[in-house]
């Protein structure tokens, strides 16, 4: 079973996330592990507010550099040349949902160095 989670698309694996969350009430905590959303033994006071771990990466723009924007987000996203320059003229576009800071990082580094322009959410 585990083989089959890891092997999921990002759509998928979004797509698990938001069921487990709204027919069973799962939630993924905060170091990617599953647990039961429920009320803390301490309290609402003894909730603190949680440091946002997962990030969408959304191009806004592509500058005067569009053939390599286009190049970098085909290699980023797996998608073909074309769905890729849709992508691009399309924006803003989201380009990964749900990834780690350091991976969204590294994402924005990789279209900025392209010429792109990218926002974290």
């Amino acid at each position: 079973m585990g083989d089959k989670i890891a092997e999921l698309t990002l759509k998928q694996a979004k797509e698990l996330s938001d069921y487990l969350k709204d027919v069973h009430g799962i939630e993924p905590a905060a170091g990617g592990a599953v647990m039961v959303a429920g009320g803390a033994a301490g309290g609402g006071e003894a909730e603190a507010e949680a440091e946002k771990t997962e990030f969408d990466v959304v191009l806004t723009g592509f500058g005067d550099k569009k053939l390599n924007v286009v190049k970098v987000v085909k290699n980023l996203t797996g998608a073909s040349l074309m769905e890729a320059k849709k992508m691009v003229e399309g924006v803003p576009a989201t380009l990964k949902e749900a990834v780690s800071k350091e991976d969204a990082e590294k994402i924005k580094a990789e279209i900025e160095e392209a010429g792109g322009s990218v926002e974290l959410k």
